[in-house]
């Protein structure tokens, strides 16, 4: 019999039920209390509640930032308006996110992706946990956020290197806290997917002042454990002849994360004298995530491509195959990766000298990251199977042996039976900082004031990485068997497909202590080609005018900039020489590298805001912005090569030429809007913004006739290969010469329907962004872009109840397989998507009140297509989710 089971416990009617009448028993007890308390005549006065308070802040920074921008607020001390940051931000116009098992993950501005966006944290830089991926926001819980500001147009004083845009993250500042708050806050969380029990979080928050408000003291720390799990299915391979597209590799894919979450940050704001404050603030935040991999590879193609046989085509692709005597690979693979992101700042503020003002900033912010994967995969053949991929909404998949007999994996006759598989990586990235400004106050005609600042910044980026992998097949006398110990895998897909959604994969623990009962120890070989250390020293320099005065009797504000950039960059790497004897799947050491690069930048910037009337603003930007040289999974710049070893026993090779010499993008950027502001809290814009981009990296596939003294040809399928039937997959990045230009345009909206509506307490948020990209078949290409992106959210809200109900809307976008692994080598085209979210709150007195969201409860899924919408290219469920959660202030 089966030693384990993998499946969901899934009460979704009762879930349901719950939330529905949760909703229905806020609402009516909401509207009935409006009701209640209707005015009988038109409202004059607004009683602004939390999330209204919260959007009225957030417009009011925008009207009064001479910057183009954009933000949110948070309700309350540690109760933001979102139960994620990076979901919160792609409420902001121009803001997209690419989620994680459903769960937001990191953010892209006006169609550049996560590694064109600098973020911050009080204005510093906040060091990512895994520089190859930009930013991930959900390594961070939301109340580390007291307010958060999207600038799309940079100025002098701002740090260079947000191509995109700068999302600064400011945190609780205790000067900016009346009197003394103890809080504790509480939530429960339920992905319906996964199922199982609800996970906590837990979180504490003290603010107080001393000294007779000369000390101001903010303590804040959390704790969250959460479940979530993502199925998916998709067509990794094709074989491509006279146009038509031929199934060669399907992929299962189930990942069930386990998250544990912490987080403490503080701030010290101390002032001796009216002339004297020294700001203290430090932050970190730990994510320990764990993930469970069970998937199904079928090489429909090994060992041979007349395994496929054409049964139907349509639209230039094979839509229905039979295939024969084919290959399955079944791979369990586990991954810890915790990940830690911190900063410390401290911050002198002087203005003893009249009309001037003097700051210095000493800062340090770090980024780590330990991923430990491995993974066992089993071989064996099937029989026969047929795919059917002619209705996208319905794949139709069958195999003439059950994926869930264990018979089929009988040890002494398995093709494959590998344990372990996997590798150490270690990924560091930090930074020290040092700055000073000037700004000395004139009050001359229009100009206003003057500021000067310089700064020095050392910044590190490491990887280290050493390979665990049992370099022969396990014996078959001390093998676990599949039927004695193998996990069964169940509900995959959760009934989106015709397909087995049933299978059994092989206990990691099982073979674990197989391992340990004969005494074998797995050598653990350093991969010099995945390690590498790069340092970059920047210093810049910059003189800003800030600027107000009247213009035909109207008032502007505004300012002019430059500032002037000095980057020197050293990568460190290896030389890889013969194959480790110990370990084939890497080389040993023949030497090391070091290249140099340095270049400078001068980027000059103007803001302006022009009051063409009392609620009607101009405003107008332009500059010159910029980001060094990116690092991702095919944009190394130090040279790094992988490789494994497939069921034929071929070596599969995947490298990535190093680029240490690539020049940093630079965009030549203007934006103009138009915002006209009426009434409290309510407000319309319309802007346009163009990047005119230089250098843009892109990545090109390369099949050299030789590499590393091996010979290479492409095959029939395109794939380059050596003599020996090795696959190597090669690439190498380049700036590109010409100039690209993105534009586009924003809308947003912001409404109170108290004067329209019988009922007070009703209001309105949408936005819109609509990007035109670059469209070249080669060069620098924009990808995970959506050319239209939309949210709205309704809202009601008295000073008991509240209800708000959100949608975000995203047009399809193209992917590599640099922004996803499920893209496959010829990319897919992910077909647009809108996502429900629903909040309730009840206000139980001023102390305590609670809230429910449910997050996607519309359950919409992420599928893909190949080139055209009839072509089927993937599918993926991730579910809804549920939060419940308390808070209680002292």
């Amino acid at each position: 019999m089966i030693g384990h089971k993998l499946t969901s416990f899934r009460p979704a009617a009762k879930r349901k039920a719950f939330a529905l009448a949760l909703l229905a028993g806020v609402s009516f007890a909401g509207v009935a209390a409006a009701q209640d308390a209707a005015p009988s005549e038109a409202v004059d006065e607004v009683v602004v509640t939390a999330f209204r308070k919260s959007l009225a802040t957030a417009l009011d920074t925008k009207r009064n930032d001479v910057r183009v921008s954009d933000g949110i607020s948070a309700e309350d001390i540690g109760k933001f308006p979102s139960e994620n940051i990076a979901e919160a931000i792609q409420r902001i116009p121009g803001v997209q996110i690419s989620n994680i098992n459903g769960r937001g993950s990191t953010i892209s501005i006006r169609g550049l992706g996560p590694q064109y966006a600098l973020t911050t944290v009080n204005g510093q830089a906040f060091k990512s946990s895994n520089f190859t991926d930009g930013f991930r926001y959900d390594v961070i819980q939301t109340e580390l956020a007291s307010g958060i500001q999207v600038y799309k147009s940079p100025t002098a004083d701002m740090d260079a290197g947000g191509l995109a845009g700068t999302v600064n993250i400011d945190t609780v500042h205790p000067f900016n806290v009346k009197g003394r708050q103890l809080i504790f806050a509480g939530k429960l969380q339920q992905q319906e997917l996964i199922g199982g029990d609800p996970t906590a979080k837990f979180g504490a928050t003290y603010v107080d002042h001393f000294l007779d408000g000369k000390l101001g003291v903010f303590l804040g720390a959390g704790y969250q454990e959460l479940k979530d799990r993502g199925d998916y299915l998709w067509m990794d391979r094709w074989t491509v002849a006279n146009g038509v597209y031929t199934p060669a590799r399907l992929r299962y894919r189930r990942i069930d994360r386990e998250t544990k979450r912490s987080m403490i940050n503080g701030a010290v704001q101390f002032k001796p004298t009216d002339d004297l404050q020294i700001d203290a603030i430090a932050t970190y935040a730990k994510d320990e995530t764990t993930q469970e991999l069970h998937q199904q590879v079928f090489l429909f193609t090994t060992p041979s491509a007349s395994n496929v046989v054409t049964l139907a085509t349509a639209n230039n692709t094979a839509t229905k195959v039979q295939v024969n005597n084919f290959r399955l690979e079944n791979n369990h693979q586990h991954e810890d990766r915790p990940q830690s992101t911190g900063a410390f700042t401290t911050k002198v503020r002087w203005t003893g000298i009249e009309n001037w003002d003097f700051s210095g900033v000493a800062h340090y912010s770090r980024g780590h990251a330990l991923f430990n994967e491995e993974a066992a995969i089993l071989g064996v053949n099937i029989g026969s199977a047929t795919v059917d991929i002619s209705n996208p909404k319905n794949v139709v998949f069958t195999t003439s042996t059950p994926l869930s007999d264990t018979a089929q994996y009988n040890t002494s006759t398995l093709i494959r039976n590998t344990y372990p598989n996997g590798a150490f990586r270690t990924i560091d990235s930090y930074e020290n900082a040092g700055q000073f400004d000037a700004k000395r106050y004139v009050n001359f005609s229009i100009l206003d004031s003057v500021q000067v600042g310089a700064k020095i910044r050392q910044e590190v980026l490491k990887r280290y990485v050493v390979r665990r992998d049992g370099q022969n097949t396990i014996p078959a006398s001390y093998s676990p068997t599949m039927a004695g110990s193998g996990i069964t895998v169940s509900n995959f897909l959760d009934g989106e497909a015709t397909l087995p959604s049933t299978w059994v994969s092989p206990n990691l623990d099982a073979y674990r202590e197989a391992l340990k009962a004969q005494g074998v120890t797995v050598y653990e070989a350093f991969d010099p080609a995945g390690s590498y250390r790069v340092e970059r020293d920047l210093a810049s320099v910059y003189a800003m005018a800030n600027l107000k005065g009247e213009v035909l009797s109207r008032t502007f504000r505004g300012n002019v900039g430059v500032r002037s950039e000095s980057t020197d960059q050293t990568v460190n790497g290896y030389v890889g020489g013969a194959a480790n004897p110990l370990n084939t799947e890497v080389k040993l050491v023949a030497g090391t590298y070091t290249t140099k690069k340095s270049y400078d930048n001068v980027l000059p910037s103007a803001n302006f805001s022009f009051d063409i009337t009392d609620n009607l603003l101009l405003r107008v930007a332009a500059a010159k912005v910029l980001v060094r040289p990116i690092i991702d999974s095919s944009n190394q710049l130090a040279t790094t090569m992988t490789s494994t070893t497939d069921t034929t026993g071929h070596k599969v090779y995947t490298i990535s030429v190093g680029q240490a010499s690539l020049d940093p993008m630079t965009a030549n950027q203007l934006d103009v809007s138009l915002e006209w502001y009426y009434g409290s809290g309510n407000g319309l814009s319309a802007g346009f913004f163009s990047k005119k981009v230089k250098n843009g990296v892109y990545t090109s596939t390369l099949c050299p006739t030789t590499y590393e003294g091996t010979s290479l040809t492409k095959d029939s399928s395109g794939v380059c290969v050596s003599a020996a039937g090795d696959t190597y997959t090669i690439t190498q990045s380049f700036n590109d010469a010409r100039t690209v230009d993105i534009h586009g345009y924003e809308l947003n909206w912001q409404q109170s329907l108290d004067a329209w509506l019988p009922i007070a307490g009703f209001g309105l948020i949408a936005n819109y962004t609509h990007v035109n990209p670059a469209t070249s078949v080669t060069g620098f290409k924009l990808a995970n872009l959506s050319e239209h992106t939309a949210n709205g959210t309704v809202y009601w809200e008295n000073q008991t109840f509240s209800a708000r109900l959100s949608a975000n809307y995203r047009s399809a976008y193209d992917q590599t397989s640099v922004e996803s692994f499920f893209s496959g080598p010829l990319g897919h085209t992910v077909d647009a998507r809108t996502q429900f979210d629903l909040n309730l709150g009840y206000n139980i007195n001023e102390k305590l009140s609670l809230s429910f969201a449910a997050m996607n409860i519309n359950n919409a899924q992420e599928k893909a297509y190949l080139g055209n919408e009839s072509r089927w290219q993937m599918t993926s469920v991730t579910g809804p989710s549920y939060y419940l959660s308390f808070q209680y202030k002292m």
